[in-house]
């Protein structure tokens, strides 16, 4: 099949607006509450780590799912898989908003995690009909694009906060997800035949990827990478209302910094990927990732850190994602591209999975006195260690003379 998308034509594969909107939606969900977490504390009257489990636990079960989701997409296809996810991304939505304590809240916050289908299999999708490098573009545009989303869903979900409370977040949220089946039902066509073999056979097909050292090197880069931006995504909130003493609205506006970068990112990656090459695009941006956080430690260690230079520099941390998550992701697809949405899964669930832990463990070490520093120094290591990671698969393209 090739990739010619004709808009609501569900015999032709979809469309690139259903394809940012499907892996735009789990973006969202993930950040646009945020800045509401204090408020959000209060009303449940439980404490802020408690609250803060909301992105840790969320960031988990997608990375659950991912492995699930890849086999299963696999064996049945694309499209059925895609609508059933987000069907069950709308019930939770609901749960949220009926939810009567934080328990409840948080058990129906982990079903929202459901709304990944929409990111994996947007991204295998592409993968299904076109060949690496142009893959590569594809993602950065689509990613580019949904970049736009959480550049400004904190500071959406700040003035719906301070306007009609935390509750209008998720019901932004159903309203977008309902827009974004009813598109998938209209307009995604079928990319991937359904495979032969059975469901047990497709998630015995792991060892062939985790075997294989540019698929770990691939997926590492792109999860320590993005480590470094769900760090932030946990510390974050904390820093600006406790360190900085932020509003909401505030909060939520220098919030989507990252997301300026990451979208320029993307639109890099779409427009050179294909000419300068996977591996170089990976390894720029985990550099350039590293390179704005180091600035930031050296600014606070000097003492001149403020919020405008804390979340002035995430720019380049979003700079970088940009750069680096489409390629790492269309080299870990590429690795076995019959494999493309069990790798999709894989390589989706060690990002988010590291992302969990790192989430949760930057709202961990946060005090009013420890300031922004513990998690600048979590960031900085996660990303450094990105760069040893494609390293890894340079090294070992270079050993296989490809």
């Amino acid at each position: 099949m090739s990739f010619k998308p004709r808009f609501l034509d569900r015999s032709t594969p979809p469309h690139i607006v259903t394809l940012i909107l499907l892996a735009a939606l789990p973006a969202l969900t993930m950040n646009i509450f945020l800045p509401s977490l204090p408020r959000m504390t209060a009303y449940f009257e439980t404490d802020y780590g408690i609250m803060q489990l909301s992105v840790a636990s969320y960031l988990a079960v997608n990375a659950v799912l991912q492995i699930l989701i890849g086999p299963i997409s696999d064996k049945f296809g694309r499209r059925s898989i895609s609508l059933v996810g987000i069907a069950l991304f709308l019930l939770a939505t609901l749960g949220c908003l009926l939810a009567p304590t934080v328990g409840i809240f948080l058990g129906f916050r982990m079903a929202q995690a459901f709304a990944v289908v929409g990111m994996v299999l947007s991204r295998a999708s592409i993968r299904d009909v076109v060949p690496t490098d142009k893959a590569a573009s594809m993602i950065g545009y689509v990613t580019m694009g949904m970049a736009v989303v959480p550049m400004i869903g904190p500071a959406f979900g700040g003035l719906l906060d301070e306007a009609f409370g935390w509750q209008a977040n998720f019901w932004a949220l159903l309203i977008l997800g309902s827009l974004t089946l009813w598109l998938t039902w209209a307009d995604m066509g079928e990319t991937k035949q359904p495979s032969k073999l059975s469901l047990g056979r497709q998630f015995r097909e792991y060892p062939e990827l985790l075997c294989s050292p540019r698929f770990w090197g691939y997926s590492l880069a792109s999860g320590l990478a993005s480590g470094a931006f769900f760090a932030y995504l946990g510390g974050a909130p904390f820093v600006a209302t406790e360190v900085f003493g932020m509003s909401p609205a505030k909060m939520g506006i220098y919030f989507g910094a990252p997301a300026l970068g990451y979208f320029a990112g993307n639109f890099i990656s779409g427009r050179y990927s294909a000419r300068i090459g996977v591996n170089r695009m990976v390894n720029w941006g985990c550099m350039i990732n590293a390179a704005g956080i180091a600035i930031s430690v050296v600014i606070f260690l000097t003492g001149a850190g403020t919020a405008e230079s804390f979340f002035g520099l995430m720019t380049f941390v979003g700079l970088g994602n940009g750069m680096t998550i489409p390629n790492a992701t269309a080299g870990a697809l590429s690795v076995r591209p019959h494999l493309a949405g069990t790798a999709a899964g894989l390589s989706g669930a060690i990002m988010l999975g590291g992302g969990a832990a790192l989430s949760a463990l930057a709202g961990a070490i946060l005090s009013p006195d420890t300031g922004a520093l513990p998690l600048l120094w979590l960031m900085l290591i996660t990303s450094v260690a990105a760069i040893g990671a494609i390293g890894v698969v340079i090294l070992r393209e270079r050993q296989l003379g490809l």
